[in-house]
């Protein structure tokens, strides 16, 4: 239930940043990106969610609207188990990578709504992974 809501914030992060950022702001995001990239690359599931979690919190700090980072902050502590559980299905790491990807793509263009629609669905895609995980788990708990 928290995904769709999370999805929803940090969508209007991604939207706000993006109309706010500087061009330092976004030499930095994309410098956090290039960590992702590599911890992507190596396939190192720690160092990816670390990477993520300062990236999102980047943009979170971006998009500097008070009340829309205390509500996303509150719920990031919440969530904060499930996001990094959802990288360890196969294939997520290279998926979220993509996703990134276009994020940040739509950032450096300054097309807020490409962002925020990016931002959206990769908090959505977690949410699918993270269910994937749980169906494949599932059966093994139980034979």
């Amino acid at each position: 239930e928290i995904f769709p809501l999370m999805a929803m914030l940090e969508g209007r992060c991604a939207l706000e940043a993006t109309q706010r950022a500087s061009g330092d702001d976004l030499a930095q995001l994309r410098r956090l990106h290039e960590g992702l990239e590599r911890h992507a690359a190596a396939q190192d599931v720690d160092g990816y969610y670390r990477a993520n979690h300062e990236f999102h919190s980047l943009v979170q700090a971006l998009a500097a609207n008070r009340w829309l980072d205390r509500a996303t902050g509150d719920l990031r502590r919440f969530m904060r188990l499930w996001r990094g559980r959802q990288l360890k299905l196969p294939g997520r790491i290279d998926a979220s990578i993509q996703e990134h990807r276009a994020l940040l793509a739509a950032m450096l263009g300054r097309d807020a709504a490409a962002a925020e629609r990016a931002m959206h669905d990769h908090l959505m895609a977690q949410l699918t992974a993270l269910k994937l995980l749980q169906q494949t788990e599932e059966p093994r708990r139980h034979g």
